[in-house]
């Protein structure tokens, strides 16, 4: 169970954006459009905070409902989630939210008109239009020109960068945004290093969506807590998809559920042990077998050797004629 925290606006009434209708309700799942209202409603109330579990009941919906509803949100940059500690609980800030013709900083030098003479850019921007189905804004235009110069981007990683985030259903400009950005932390150079990414990165989701599957998590989303778990496993300690299994099915055999942080426990202690496949699980199994048999073994021999000792039958009344000296004859 996770508490949410708000940066409260006390109110007495709940104002909704018309970008956030416009924009992004209609392209949310219901239930996350519920906890979003819910949520902005306790937050302009002057509501400190509430568990998920409240949020839940109220809108007669899951807890992981809940808790994917605000890693959905954050990920549209709709609100900042920040987590509080590592039990799961969270500060939550409604952002102002903004349409697609907002401000960019890092193109307001450009010459526009200029800038489109040039044929390469002019092409980028045009293939740009087609991948997104719809008109550029200026502002659009000079925010990915200004890519150009500021990231060192060819037009061909622009228009790449553009097709990978619309293809994930993504076209919205904060994401693609967000995303060039990381392709330049990334240190992209060129066409081939930016298809590698996007290779590695999709490797990466396909082994994620087989482990939840494999859990029984069905949901489309998860937590940012979870996803950087799974990474870790993948990437961090480079654990196989059978070796994963493995941990999971031990955490179901233990507790009888998914816990992700039990499954993080095993896997841990895997690493730290140099364990890289299923045939080292069953090495390591074998030998804490051997050592507890042993132990056992020891025990049981110890506790047979103090039963099995022959007690010796004593004549108690002649001792005691030995010991007073009535045993000789004066």
């Amino acid at each position: 169970m996770s508490t949410y925290m708000f940066k409260t606006k006390e109110s007495s009434y709940t104002p909704v954006s018309n970008i956030f209708i416009d924009k992004y309700m209609t392209k949310a799942r219901g239930e996350f459009v519920k906890v979003y209202l819910l949520g902005l409603k306790y937050c302009k109330s002057g509501e400190i905070g509430v568990n998920s579990q409240i949020i839940a009941n109220t809108l007669h919906l899951l807890e992981t409902d809940v808790l994917n509803a605000w890693n959905y949100w954050n990920e549209e940059n709709v609100i900042k989630l920040v987590p509080i500690d590592n039990m799961g609980n969270y500060n939550i800030e409604f952002l102002d939210l903004y349409d697609d013709n907002i401000e960019i900083e890092k193109g307001s030098n450009i010459n526009l008109l200029e800038e489109l003479n040039n044929h390469s850019v002019k092409d980028m921007l045009e293939d740009i239009e087609k991948s997104m189905g719809r008109p550029l804004s200026s502002k659009e235009m000079m925010m990915y020109i200004s890519w150009l110069n500021d990231l060192n981007f060819s037009p061909e990683i622009i228009l790449l960068l553009v097709q990978y985030c619309t293809l994930k259903g993504k076209a919205n400009i904060r994401y693609i945004e967000k995303t060039a950005l990381s392709w330049f932390d990334a240190k992209i150079k060129n066409v081939d290093d930016a298809q590698a990414f996007i290779k590695k990165h999709e490797d990466k989701w396909v082994n994620i969506r087989k482990i939840l599957n494999y859990l029984g998590i069905k949901d489309r989303e998860i937590m940012k807590p979870q996803e950087e778990l799974l990474s870790k496993w993948i990437e961090s300690y480079n654990f196989s998809i059978d070796i994963i299994y493995k941990a999971c099915d031990i955490c179901f055999q233990r507790i009888n559920k998914a816990d992700f942080k039990y499954i993080d426990g095993i896997l841990t202690s895997w690493h730290r042990d140099n364990i890289k496949t299923t045939k080292d699980i069953r090495k390591k199994d074998m030998k804490k077998n051997t050592s507890t048999n042993y132990k056992n073994l020891r025990n049981n021999s110890n506790q047979g050797s103090f039963n099995n000792f022959k007690q010796r039958n004593y004549d108690f009344e002649d001792l005691e004629k030995k010991l007073l000296g009535w045993d000789r004859n004066d």
